[in-house]
């Protein structure tokens, strides 16, 4: 069951990283400017994100499967829109769509790990997951440039949309509720689980574990899913195709980063360390990325802040041992939905920093790479500004 769970969010994975190589196509037929890429891109991360705490109230009140089979569909709906879009208006309308249907997919697979799993193979698990589910960002390294240099960036909407039908059916006939999971006790009202998420907004230690959940995953969803494709391309005049090969090696790496960082995982108090050491290398490389243009140390740059980028997975740990199990399903769908949230804004602004560099003269990119850098830096002040959970200390 999980594995099936797992291609809806390889499948997202997928729709989230698709700017990067349809960049180009999409400038071109519809004259965009970085600013409105920016906001192209970001559209999935935001609707994504702003509909989380729907989605783990929907999981806890009505189980895995329902959730994901009503919701999925609109992702299929919206990849026939985007690929048929005549305007940039119907073009976003899809793009919101595929955010909403791609909605529970992670989540889903969170909550099913955090259910059947003890809380020592958590973070094993979850990096497993993460791993395998990366496996949608290979198709948007070099098969997908491939496919959009010869048939246009509309025939990878297509195909994406087809294989999201294909998921939605294998979660039909594969995915069950556990035996003897339906509780006696009377159903909670969906206002009272929004309250109960609400709650965990008046713990001091939540917001610093928002801080960081912004900044992380949205620093490399932005690098990978907008503006590796046109940095390599502009600035070093790289091929559709070769910017698609060193999408695919980043992505490879990917793959595999989460499961380390799950194996390494080094505990409570020594996590929380590498946790905030590890973004604030992150944030350096990403300055030293926009200010130095050598193809080569471009290329390495890269690589090493998408190796960095694996410890993100500590944070679903941290998350965990932070709340009480009772809330490890609320705690999931808040971290999520700062992460998802964090990567729209981000893609966002970064769209913006482009078009007010150059504005002033100059390189795009170089305001691209340091605003990321700084955004790192602000969530890991965060982050560590704010005390640690009385449930984290009690494990101790």
């Amino acid at each position: 069951m999980l594995l099936v769970l797992i291609s809806g969010f390889a499948l997202s994975q997928a729709y989230r990283t698709v700017t990067a190589i349809f960049a180009q196509g999409l400038q071109a037929d519809f004259g965009l400017s970085t600013a409105s890429l920016g906001l192209f891109a970001s559209l999935f991360a935001l609707t994504f994100g702003a509909v989380q705490l729907f989605m783990g109230v929907g999981i806890d009140l009505y189980g895995l499967r329902r959730t994901v089979l009503v919701t999925a569909p609109l992702c299929v709906l919206g990849a026939v829109i985007s690929a048929w879009s005549p305007n940039y208006a119907w073009l976003l309308a899809g793009q919101a769509l595929i955010g909403l249907g791609c909605a529970p997919a992670f989540l889903a697979c969170t909550v099913f790990i955090a259910r059947h799993f003890t809380a020592s193979q958590f973070a094993l698990v979850s990096g497993i997951s993460l791993g395998l589910g990366g496996v949608g960002m290979l198709f948007t390294g070099t098969p997908l440039a491939w496919l959009v240099e010869r048939y246009g960036w509309r025939s990878g909407f297509a195909l994406l949309g087809l294989l999201s039908a294909l998921s939605w059916l294998l979660i039909a006939w594969k995915v069950h509720e556990p035996q003897g999971s339906a509780s006696t006790a009377p159903r909670q009202s969906w206002l009272t689980a929004i309250r109960e998420f609400g709650a965990l907004l008046t713990m001091p230690h939540s917001w610093g574990i928002l801080s960081l959940g912004l900044v992380t995953y949205a620093s490399f969803l932005t690098l990978r899913g907008l503006w590796l494709g046109p940095l390599f391309m502009e600035r070093h005049g790289w091929s559709l195709v070769a910017s698609g090969n060193l999408a695919l090696l980043v992505s490879v790496i990917s793959l595999v980063m989460p499961g380390l960082f799950g194996r390494m995982d080094p505990g409570p108090l020594r996590r929380r360390q590498w946790m905030v050491g590890s973004v604030m290398a992150t944030a350096v490389l990403y300055a030293v990325l926009g200010l130095l243009h050598a193809t080569w140390l471009n290329v390495a740059l890269i690589i090493i802040i998408v190796i960095c980028s694996g410890s993100s997975v500590l944070q679903y740990a941290n998350a965990r041992s932070s709340f009480p199990p009772e809330a490890t399903g609320r705690a999931m769908a808040l971290l999520t939905m700062a992460m998802f949230l964090g990567a729209g804004l981000m893609q966002w602004l970064t769209g913006l920093f482009a078009s007010w560099a150059q504005h002033y003269g100059f390189d795009p990119f170089a305001g691209v790479m340091l605003g990321i850098a700084g955004m790192l830096a602000l969530g890991a002040a965060g982050f560590q500004a704010m005390p640690m959970s009385e449930q984290l200390r009690k494990n101790l």
